[in-house]
Parts: structure tokens; C-alpha cells; sequence
């Protein structure tokens, strides 16, 4: 396997890794290769990825985000994704649909996604898989795990007898969990967060910055501190709802990002954070809404 000098080639049994050497930060990533006697799995071939590194009979798309299809347009082996965001990988307009846009915001992010990514329409031939799917590569095996919260179809993928659990974006920095898209679900996101504690593994893959983590325990603890800005942002939030405020202020207010960041899509992440938080928190009666467009905490 050789690749461009823009990747670096780590190995984890069955499993190669192929390393941004951009440090993983958006828009790059580490690309996954699982190879068995009986054919090669790639997931999620990232930015950096400029062709077919192995022949893959099959790619993977955790989910369907730009940066992580990035790469696909060099591949001709069958490509899957989870059937709750396939739609999304197979058109780049439903993709950007499901960000919760408005036209000024879509306008601008599609012109920062041409500028950035340089995708195709979309990717009409991939496949929909489920929960639980088994790509079966001889002795080695990579199991899809359905992790929504990021989007509805987000999923990592387990390669067993290896042990390594790809995350894809559960991807533990310290910036914390992203759940802004139309089909994103703080609740979701935390069952996922539980569901991978759930599994014991000897090395745990993230798509973005923190790479590959060595042992379940250390996993573990970098884990509880990514859940816990899920619920600081919580607290946060029920700090500023002391007196009736508006999805805008709230959005304003910041929940995610930092004052200082200008993205196209920061608004729209901004305001779709809130809102589920407020959804969560009406639900746990810690919050209400007022009738008014306004919401108070309780």
C-alpha cells in the first residue's frame, strides 16, 4: 500500500490507518482499510485520499457528512452507508438539505463545500445497509454499529478478531460532540455515547484529531470528558434561560462555538443545538415554553 505523502500508514492488525497528516482536523480525517484474506473494506476515505489505495470490493461512508465522502470519487468498489442517511451520500442536495439551512446559509456553505471538496452530485449507486451488517473479508470480519445522535445514520464499524472499534465522529476532542443536522438527536447521541462504552476493545479509532486510542480504559475516561460537554452546553443553557429568551438569542448566546467563529454554518448549527436542548429539557420539565417563542427555565 502506498500513499501520497499527505497520509501516514499506521497498522493495528487487520486494520491500517491511514493518518491525516493534518492533524485530523475538519475538513480531514483518518481513513480506515481493513483487509482479510478474502478482500479490503475502506471507511470513510478523507480528504487526503487521491486514489484507490488497495482495490476495495467495498467502501464504507460512516455517515454523511462532505468530509468524509471526500475521498469516495476515487473509488469503484460498492459503496454502503447506513439506509438512515444513504439518500444523503447518494445526492449532494439532500445532503445539504439536511444541515437545516437557510438559502442565504446553503448557498454559502455549497459554494465553501465546491471551494473545499470538489464532490460530484452525489454517489446514486451506494448501498443501504443496517445495524448489526457484516462485511466478511475471510478471517476477519467488520461489523456495522448504528451510533446516531451526530446524524440518524452515523455508525462506527468493529473488526473483529482484531479489536479495533471505529467511532468515526464520537471523536472525543475537547470541543465536544456535534448534533446540528435536521436528523441529529442529543438523546440519540448520549444512548451511542453508552452504547461503545459498552464495548470492550483493544484499539478505538476517531475520524478526526485524537486517532487511535490504545485500551479500553484510557477510551473510557477520554469518553466521560467528550459526554460531559454535551451536559456543560446543558448548563450553560439553563444559566442564560433565567429569564424568556428566543431560539435567536439562545442561537446568539452560543452553545458550540466561540464568539469569534464565522462559518456559514454556524448559525444553523447554533440554532438546531438549541433546540434540541430545549426539546430535552421541556421533556425532563426543566424547562418551559412560554406560548410566546420565548422558553424559561423552571
Amino acid at each position: 500500500m502506498t500513499m501520497a505523502e499527505t497520509v501516514r500508514e499506521d497498522r493495528f492488525g487487520a486494520v491500517t490507518v491511514l493518518a491525516s497528516m493534518h492533524g485530523g482536523a475538519f475538513p480531514y480525517g483518518n481513513t480506515v482499510v481493513v483487509t482479510g484474506p478474502d478482500g479490503h473494506l475502506v471507511v470513510d476515505p478523507s480528504l487526503e485520499i487521491d486514489h484507490d489505495p488497495v482495490g476495495a470490493d467495498a467502501v464504507m461512508i460512516s455517515h454523511a457528512h462532505e468530509d468524509h465522502i471526500a475521498g469516495l470519487q476515487y473509488f469503484d468498489g460498492a459503496v454502503y452507508a447506513h439506509d438512515a442517511d444513504v439518500e444523503d451520500v447518494r445526492s449532494l442536495e439532500v445532503l445539504l438539505e439536511g444541515y437545516g439551512l437557510t438559502a442565504d446559509e446553503r448557498a454559502a456553505v455549497a459554494a465553501d463545500i465546491g471551494d473545499t471538496f470538489r464532490l460530484p452530485p452525489g454517489f446514486p449507486d451506494a448501498g443501504a445497509v443496517g445495524d448489526g451488517h457484516v462485511f466478511d473479508l475471510g478471517d476477519v470480519t467488520a461489523t456495522v454499529v448504528h451510533l446516531p445522535g451526530h446524524t440518524a445514520g452515523h455508525c462506527g464499524v468493529l473488526v473483529e478478531p482484531t479489536g479495533f472499534l471505529y467511532v468515526a465522529d464520537i471523536d472525543l476532542t475537547s470541543f465536544g460532540p456535534m448534533y446540528g443536522d435536521v436528523g441529529s438527536s442529543v438523546d440519540d447521541y448520549l444512548a451511542s455515547i453508552a452504547r461503545v462504552r459498552g464495548i470492550d476493545a483493544r484499539w478505538y479509532g476517531t475520524f478526526h484529531q485524537k486517532g487511535v486510542i490504545d485500551g479500553a480504559q484510557d477510551f473510557r475516561r477520554r469518553l466521560a470528558d467528550f459526554e460531559g460537554v454535551i451536559h456543560r452546553r446543558e448548563d450553560r443553557l439553563l444559566e442564560f434561560l433565567d429569564r424568556p429568551r428566543t431560539i435567536a438569542e439562545i442561537a446568539a448566546h452560543r452553545l458550540v462555538y466561540r464568539p469569534h467563529v464565522e462559518l456559514p454554518f454556524v448559525d444553523a448549527v447554533e440554532r438546531r443545538t438549541a433546540q434540541l436542548h430545549l426539546d430535552r429539557l421541556i421533556r425532563h420539565r426543566q424547562v418551559a415554553d412560554t406560548g410566546s417563542r420565548t422558553f424559561v427555565r423552571l
